[in-house]
């Protein structure tokens, strides 16, 4: 139920949140009034829409503001890294507001805050974070569940934070924790979806909860690791090399579009270099045509584990 005089304090991305709508997904956090990090409000955004909006797109960006219409859905607003107000549309769904607070909210949040938001899942391997990156449906949230059956920790699902600290190192910190996973990945595992909560408006995705799996600081990123979909039948996991590093951060950097209209292409460009002095970054090409899940797993632990032995 959405409340708006008794606000509830949650931590999430390593900031503490204090919400007006309730996020069960969250980790609770006790937060008062005048100590959040982010504040998420409900108001009504229908006239502010009308005068910024436009009917030929969804998003309005510039530098600290991020206005975007979701159609019966919400109206959202993001402003200077610290508030979320959301509008919502007659008969909008609560999982359906949730969904954009996470996801494209939390984004555009961290950009604001110059913290750099990746699209995909990041795991725990040997005290050090990797990111698995790649487009929509390519498999991300797979590979890191067959990780965690094998006793790995999620650090994040969807939304990676990425920060440089102060010796330059990219720092990888956790996010919140859930997955969401496909009914045909969850077969695959032998996971019944009876058990789980279904994504608004897809019956086939699921939420799941990996609070015991969840890892709890701050971690070095390592690696990134692209996932692609080929029609091959052969696994293909390689170095990325030279600029093409840099052309795989900025595609799986999550609402790329937003960093121009940001002003944050230099912002942007600074912090990827920075990564990549850092980050050893692959290509990694999976079969459709079979699960392959633990191979993935497997290929990957192997290589790391070679490297660390020759580097280490």
């Amino acid at each position: 139920m959405i409340t708006t005089k008794n606000k509830l304090g949650y931590k999430a991305f390593g900031l503490k949140v204090l919400s007006s709508i309730l996020l069960p997904e969250l980790e609770k956090e006790q937060i008062i009034s005048s100590d959040p990090d982010i504040l998420v409000e409900k108001s009504d955004l229908t006239e502010h829409w009308s005068l910024l909006g436009d009917p030929k797109r969804y998003f309005v960006v510039k530098e600290n503001y991020c206005l975007f219409d979701v159609p019966d859905v919400a109206i959202y607003l993001v402003e200077n890294g610290k508030k979320i107000t959301f509008s919502p549309h007659n008969n909008a769904n609560e999982d359906q507001i949730r969904l954009y607070l996470l996801g494209t909210c939390m984004g555009a949040i961290l950009m604001q805050r110059k913290i750099l938001p990746l699209h995909g899942s990041a795991i725990e391997i040997n005290g050090k974070a990797y990111a698995i990156v790649g487009d929509s449906g390519a498999g991300k949230s797979t590979l890191a569940s067959a990780f965690l059956r094998l006793g790995y920790q999620l650090i994040s699902d969807d939304v990676i934070p990425v920060t440089i600290n102060k010796k330059g190192i990219p720092i990888v910190t956790p996010a919140y924790p859930q997955q969401k996973l496909w009914l045909e990945s969850l077969n695959q595992f032998a996971m019944e979806s009876n058990q789980f909560r279904p994504i608004f408006n897809r019956e086939t995705k699921f939420a799941i909860p990996v609070i015991n799996q969840f890892a709890s600081r701050p971690l070095p990123l390592a690696g990134v690791i692209e996932l692609v979909k080929t029609n091959n039948d052969e696994i293909e996991f390689n170095p990325v090399e030279n600029l093409n590093r840099l052309q795989i951060l900025f595609c799986n950097t999550y609402r790329n579009f937003f960093i121009e209209p940001s002003g944050l292409i230099g912002w942007h460009f600074n912090t990827t270099a920075k990564m990549c002095e850092h980050i050893d970054i692959y290509h990694l090409r999976r079969p459709t045509a079979r699960f392959t899940a633990y191979d993935l797993t497997e290929l990957i632990l192997k290589t790391l584990n070679k490297e660390e032995k020759v580097y280490g």
